[in-house]
């Protein structure tokens, strides 16, 4: 008898350190279209991404951009290090969802912990905007061509935003997605590469 309660005890701590090391007791949200980084390494289409495979939905870092949030370089990482190689640029070879400036798109994110909202902000690098290097601020435009407010609300589980994609680019791009919490001092971050 002893010795099966000290077995499901031992099952019982594998199973809640696995369930703490993955995530799941912190997972959130990312976009699916544009496809993001972090998808592009859930979905396995990219490789050797580390732990972000395993955890697309939390790329959390501090609120506040552009004048806050992460650092350049680290900003498709939202700053966290574990993450790092969403800020890898790949020489530019990351797959892109190619788009048309001036298209309407429905930008959609999967969220898989709805938290009280502040918006949903969306950025586009500049004209002129090198894929092979990491991303900066000086490279994007730090104005959101979208913006969707949510004043506190939760969103559900899937959030849709009707947007236009701006006009006056050509060739490879990124679309940064900014989903700011309220009540934390949190935004997560999402780097999805676009082709025009």
């Amino acid at each position: 008898m002893r010795k099966r309660i000290r077995t499901a005890v031992i099952g019982l701590g594998v199973v809640g350190a696995s369930v703490l090391a993955t995530g799941g007791a912190s997972s959130h949200g990312y976009p699916n279209l544009p496809i993001s980084r972090q998808a592009l390494c859930a979905n396995g289409t990219v490789k050797n991404c580390g732990p972000i495979q395993w955890e697309p939905q939390s790329v959390e870092g501090p609120k506040g951009f552009p004048s806050g949030g992460p650092a350049d370089g680290r900003i498709c990482s939202g700053g966290n290090g574990q993450f790092a190689q969403l800020d890898d640029p790949r020489g530019g070879a990351w797959p892109a969802t190619k788009v048309t400036g001036g298209q309407k798109y429905t930008f959609t994110w999967r969220l898989t912990a709805p938290h009280a909202t502040t918006d949903f902000r969306y950025y586009l690098t500049r004209s002129g905007y090198d894929p092979k290097q990491p991303l900066t601020r000086a490279a994007l435009d730090t104005r959101p061509f979208l913006t969707v407010p949510f004043n506190g609300t939760r969103p559900g589980t899937t959030v849709s935003h009707q947007g236009t994609i701006p006009a006056d680019r050509t060739g490879k791009h990124l679309i940064v997605g900014v989903w700011t919490i309220a009540d934390t001092g949190n935004a997560f971050y999402a780097c999805s590469d676009v082709q025009f």
